[in-house]
């Protein structure tokens, strides 16, 4: 930020950096598998999840695995990964989840995901939207 003197001459009294540490937004792709469970129990589940995760962008699922993609506003990637390492326990009773485990967790920065899609690589933009079968 920056402010002027005051005198009306236009000169720079102070310059102010942004706070280094402002919430930034991260892609998150997390991974769960474990034994198999009703694919209609999985879809619910991941529904439900979907619904209390008002971020979560889409979900693919089989009956022994799944995978969530989202955006999370976080400080830093080690808040992010930490959320996103608590997402699917946090809410496995709440939405109803199988008793699975996570075997799988990518997280990178806006700009990096967006890097990878205009590169053609990377993951595939989240579309469309909602809880899938893969």
């Amino acid at each position: 930020m920056v402010s002027v003197d005051g005198t009306g001459t236009g000169a720079v009294a102070s310059v102010s950096a942004q706070p280094q540490h402002q919430p930034r937004l991260w892609h998150v792709t997390l991974s769960v598998s474990g034994t198999e469970a009703p694919l209609p129990e999985v879809r619910r589940g991941l529904e439900q999840l979907a619904h209390d995760h008002p971020f979560l962008l889409t979900s693919r699922y089989a009956a022994d695995h799944a995978e969530i993609r989202y955006w999370e506003e976080a400080r830093d990637l080690h808040d992010a990964a930490a959320i996103a390492l608590r997402l699917w326990g946090e809410h496995r009773s709440t939405a109803n989840l199988p008793p699975w485990e996570i075997v799988g967790l990518e997280v990178i920065d806006r700009e990096t995901y967006h890097q990878r899609i205009a590169e053609g690589y990377g993951p595939a933009p989240a579309t469309p939207v909602g809880v899938h079968p893969f």
